[in-house]
């Protein structure tokens, strides 16, 4: 172990957490919460207690971030990173990984447009004038609920 950090980090540029934070367009929280995670490396720490973080910390925060847009998990994001770091993985498997989300998108359109037909159909039923007793939207809520229908009364 390399007593002296700033010779393991010479001719490296280093960042503190807030640095890194803004170039990578996230909150000092998420910073950490990644490293709780374990989705970043932990990064070393100065004898002052300062955690040195480098460009790949930034890096792999911004592939982070990326594949949230791409709607993966942090549990799934971890296991894309911990392919990338395996050298035995091929192009397949995270083609395989990127297959399953595209799947698991695929499904949510799919609950989603069946939410969304339902929505206008219980707001098609409901006409304005209606007393709140008689309200369609609140019935089909409320299902069996005794209590809603009590309350509504």
């Amino acid at each position: 172990m390399i007593k002296n950090m700033d010779e393991k980090y010479d001719g490296i540029t280093t960042y503190k957490i807030g640095e890194v934070a803004k170039r990578a367009d996230v909150n000092k929280e998420t910073v950490r919460y990644y490293e709780e995670r374990e989705l970043i490396p932990t990064p070393d720490r100065r004898r002052s207690g300062y955690r040195i973080f480098t460009q790949r910390h930034i890096d792999q925060i911004k592939f982070i971030k990326r594949a949230q847009e791409l709607g993966f998990t942090l549990s799934e994001i971890k296991e894309l990173l911990e392919l990338r770091l395996d050298k035995e993985t091929s192009c397949s498997e995270i083609k395989e990984e990127a297959r399953q989300k595209y799947q698991d998108v695929t499904q949510k359109i799919k609950d989603l447009s069946q939410i969304q037909d339902t929505l206008v159909d219980l707001i098609d039923s409901c006409s304005e004038g209606r007393p709140i007793a008689d309200c369609p939207i609140l019935k089909a809520l409320e299902g069996e609920n005794k209590t809603g229908r009590e309350l509504r009364q």
